[in-house]
């Protein structure tokens, strides 16, 4: 038998967050709705309410598949804040199904979004018809498809695993399923890194439709691991006060998920820097042309906005041992990073050519609508989210090394 003292109806998720659920889907129904009222019955306003459909999924679809990434990672590194934060990121990957509902507008809109499905019709641009059929709605479409498939069959055997370990009865019951989902997590994050490479190339590099980066993928990598994380850290910090997670979660536990925050708001940069270097290094038109529509007017405060809150605040901040280990003060940290998150995505996505524009100079183009659909995409899928949260434990109360992951959060 298992010998420990940790049963599963000790660790339940508070009724709270019964009551933020049921708000989250009132505030993201409503606006859903307000969303496809403005794409079905405003023409006029379509690629508008579509473009900020987009925002908000790319936003969210960070954090869903990014909690899919950081359990992949946790499996591979060990580590105690691998085990207290989990069952929050396995929740987020089990949000996929939800995710690929939410994608059904972008696959409804495809044509009144990208401006390459207009050029592949009119057959008049070379590059773009050197791309075929690898650029066709048709076999955008079937990627997109085999994306949320990969990635739930990624979620479902981790998920499984995790699963069956709570199911366990023996230590060697509880120690196989974990062995089991580290040796699966090896291979699987070179296939995860290539499906979100790909669908960050699909889903937003190919909105300009002849620009194309070779660090593309790494940036959403990392930018959408820093999402989850600071979602987490968000999560963890509104629980670490309530029962039971009050008895499991402390200061070395939010001190080792702000060392990670830090690390990749330095690759995050990293990324972006040598991603400007090698297109201003190189010179070439095809290339610079995305970097000088976001250095002019307001498109280029918002660069130098980022440069300064994406990255330099939020380094200097995560440096101070004391903030990482004070839950309050790093989700506050965390919740501006977030915001910040959506900035940086506005800014990759506003910029890019409307339909029957390209070649043409890009004005700054905000609608209202740029608020209101990440808070509409967000409400169902926090709603979503937090139903998963609350099907199973708080923490994987029959690994093997959760008593010891406890005590090290409360050391000194």
């Amino acid at each position: 038998m298992i010998n420990n003292r940790f049963d599963a109806s000790d660790f339940r998720a508070p009724e709270q967050i019964g009551r933020w659920r049921t708000l989250a889907l009132g505030i993201g129904g409503i606006l859903s709705a307000v969303m496809l009222i403005m794409m079905l019955l405003f023409p006029e306003q379509r690629e508008n309410a579509l473009r900020a459909w987009l925002l908000g999924f790319i936003f969210w679809c960070g954090i869903g598949v990014g909690g899919l990434g950081i359990l992949i990672l946790q499996y591979l590194t060990g580590g105690a804040w691998g085990v207290v934060i989990r069952r929050v990121v396995e929740a987020c990957s089990r949000t996929i199904p939800i995710l690929a509902i939410l994608f059904l507008p972008i696959i409804f809109g495809v044509r009144n979004i990208y401006e390459w499905t207009r050029l592949a019709q009119t057959g008049e641009d070379v590059i773009i018809n050197h791309r075929q059929p690898y650029l066709s709605v048709e076999w955008w479409i079937i990627r997109a498809i085999a994306y949320f498939i990969l990635w739930g069959l990624m979620a479902y055997f981790l998920n499984s695993w995790s699963r069956r370990q709570d199911e366990a009865t023996t230590y060697d019951e509880a120690a196989k399923p974990l062995a089991d989902a580290g040796k699966f997590s090896g291979p699987t994050l070179v296939f995860f890194i290539l499906v979100v490479t790909f669908a960050s190339i699909d889903w937003v590099m190919t909105l300009d439709p002849h620009w194309f980066s070779t660090i593309w993928g790494f940036l959403f990598v990392a930018g959408w691991g820093l999402s989850c994380f600071s979602f987490s850290v968000v999560i963890l910090a509104f629980l670490s006060d309530k029962a039971p997670m009050n008895r499991i979660l402390g200061k070395r536990h939010f001190h080792d998920i702000g060392k990670l925050m830090l690390a990749l708001t330095m690759v995050w940069a990293y990324f972006n820097f040598s991603q400007f270097l090698i297109i201003w290094s190189g010179n070439l038109p095809e290339e610079t042309v995305w970097y000088l529509s976001r250095m002019h007017g307001t498109w280029g405060i918002i660069g130098i906005l980022l440069i300064l809150f994406h990255f330099a605040f939020p380094f200097l901040v995560l440096l101070s041992r004391d903030i990482k280990r004070d839950a309050k003060w790093l989700a506050l940290l965390a919740v501006f990073i977030l915001v910040m998150r959506l900035v940086d995505m506005f800014y990759l996505i506003g910029p890019n050519p409307r339909i029957g524009q390209h070649g043409h100079e890009v004005p700054f183009y905000f609608t209202w609508m740029d608020i209101v659909a990440p808070f509409a995409v967000g409400g169902i899928w926090l709603w979503w989210f937090l139903g998963e949260l609350m099907k199973r434990p708080l923490v994987p109360i029959n690994d093997p090394y959760l008593e010891n992951a406890i005590k090290h959060g409360h050391e000194h």
